[in-house]
């Protein structure tokens, strides 16, 4: 490879890693909109039993929380494996906690909607 090729090479390695960033950041502007709405605008639209979706409500926020620090955390770990010229993958731990996780929500969320139907 020339010098151009090795520039053009790395600059779309670090573009891809700035796009995956951003999904991680998606991911959790998704799961704060979802904060929102559980447990902020449904509760207001339902009449009795509130206190399920505000506490839904709070653990979307704690997921978003969770996939922003994640994001930043990951983000670190890419530039420094690209400044080595190496690779790291993504902690499955990490990739399985918000996984269960963001179930769990979802779960309940339909759990909730079902029996405040």
């Amino acid at each position: 490879m020339t010098d151009g090729e090795d520039r053009d090479v790395t600059r779309r390695t670090h573009l891809a890693a700035e796009r995956t960033w951003l999904a991680w950041w998606r991911s959790g502007i998704a799961a704060a909109t979802a904060a929102v709405a559980v447990g902020g605008v449904v509760p207001e639209l339902v009449e009795g039993g509130r206190t399920p979706y505000i506490v839904l409500g709070a653990g979307y926020a704690l997921l978003a929380t969770s996939v922003f620090a994640a994001a930043a955390v990951r983000r670190r770990q890419v530039d420094r494996a690209l400044a080595r010229g190496d690779y790291v993958s993504v902690g499955e731990g990490g990739v399985l906690v918000l996984t269960i996780v963001a179930m769990a929500l979802a779960l309940g969320t339909l759990i909730v909607i079902i029996v405040q139907a």
